[in-house]
């Protein structure tokens, strides 16, 4: 579906614009793989891996709903990846936070719509179930406003969706190559949070396919869960070094023990199927039509017993010590 297609990839210089980009190229032939970003020498660096004849790099803000405007010009289909997603970062500078992730969330709207864009996917985080930090409230309110925008496209064909899932393995930022850094350096122990703490785990080639896959899926304004197992801190931390000992150290502001991609609130409109579920919208507007049980690509689902909650503190699956480490390497190769 995404051969002679043009596709733009907002904060498309981080850890998952890359990987989708390579699996793009690897699969599909399209028209354009448009890179739009703010930094220009993450985008010089991305154009010595990837200079194939369909690929633009296009330096602009999402702040900046004009630039926008301007890159999505005959684009097919958005995946909006850029956000600010450091929670104590957020925690320090709220007011950046909200410029990036709400406003620009809304820029990227409008300038799908002005442009009529197909389909429009967001990147949404677990932690916008349930916030308890400025992070997680604002891609809260993009979700929202992802959601909201199929409302009021009028009788363009763009249609909005948006996907949530967990800490991705090996991501910029992440625990994963922290804890690599340490055990590199030699240090003598590895800080742990709180040895209570889960999160969910997902490769960045997981996210990269979900997200391929919902691209035909959708109708518009669904939010997309993937079911994707749990991690300990702890075992986690053992798993990488089972010979350093563990320092708790306390969990960090905004922090949660445990992260949530379905709260039990949203349990009457959500759908479970064989590898993910989906969240309806709450609000009635034109584009689920007949049954939501079933997707656009015939896949049936089944609505939630009410009340459910999909944690990552009582997930039926926890990876193993052992797989912990394959998942590590399958996203190092």
């Amino acid at each position: 579906m995404l051969n002679n297609k043009s596709i733009l990839i907002t904060g498309g210089t981080g850890s998952f614009g890359k990987h989708y980009t390579k699996t793009l190229l690897n699969r599909f032939k399209p028209k354009r793989i448009v890179i739009f970003s703010r930094d220009e020498l993450k985008q010089f660096e991305m154009q010595q891996i990837f200079n194939q004849e369909c690929m633009r790099y296009f330096i602009g803000d999402v702040r900046d709903r004009d630039r926008l405007k301007m890159a999505m010009n005959g684009i097919d289909y958005v995946i909006h990846a850029a956000a600010l997603k450091q929670v104590p970062a957020a925690e320090y500078n709220p007011t950046e936070c909200i410029k990036t992730n709400i406003a620009g969330a809304e820029n990227v709207i409008h300038a799908a719509l002005d442009n009529d864009v197909e389909k429009v996917i967001a990147l949404s985080t677990d932690k916008a179930a349930n916030p308890i930090n400025l992070y997680g409230a604002t891609k809260l309110c993009s979700d929202k406003l992802f959601v909201a925008a199929n409302n009021f496209a009028g009788n363009k064909r763009t249609i909005f969706s948006a996907v949530r899932y967990g800490n991705v393995v090996g991501s910029r930022g992440s625990v994963v190559p922290f804890f690599q850094r340490l055990i590199d350096e030699k240090s003598d122990h590895l800080p742990v949070t709180d040895q209570r703490m889960t999160r969910f785990w997902i490769t960045l080639q997981q996210g990269v396919d979900f997200v391929i896959k919902n691209f035909q899926r959708m109708s518009g304004g669904e939010i997309y869960v993937p079911k994707i197992p749990s991690v300990k801190i702890t075992d986690l931390a053992t798993a990488m070094a089972p010979d350093l000992p563990q320092k708790i150290v306390g969990i960090r502001p905004g922090e949660k023990l445990h992260e949530i991609m379905c709260p039990g609130d949203d349990s009457h409109r959500t759908i479970e199927f064989k590898d993910h579920y989906v969240i309806l919208p709450a609000i009635t507007f034109r584009g689920i039509q007949g049954d939501p049980a079933i997707n656009q690509l015939g896949e049936k689902g089944e609505f939630v017993q009410q009340g459910f909650e999909y944690n990552s503190g009582t997930n039926t699956h926890f990876l193993t010590r052992a797989e912990i480490l394959d998942y590590n390497k399958a996203e190092i190769q």
